[in-house]
């Protein structure tokens, strides 16, 4: 199990709402911490991979379930 600061739940949400819900989330913890966000949004992986790339955080583990994805992505 991944230790994470701070968890989002982005289920029922989609694009760009689950995307907006990391940023905030990112905005309230600091660096080097972890958010795990859960998102039933089937190309969430795409949004949060670009994101991640472009800001410079680092997504830590995906894991995706039939109907739901689970990130933990760690602020840099």
């Amino acid at each position: 199990m991944i230790e994470f600061n701070l968890e989002v739940d982005a289920s029922g949400l989609l694009c760009p709402l689950p995307l907006l819900r990391l940023k905030k989330a990112l905005m309230e913890i600091s660096s080097g911490d972890v958010v795990k966000v859960i998102a039933t949004d089937p190309a969430a992986h795409l949004d949060f991979g670009v994101y991640t790339d472009q800001a410079g955080h680092q997504i830590v583990e995906f894991i995706k379930h039939t109907n739901t994805q689970i990130f933990y992505i760690r602020k840099k």
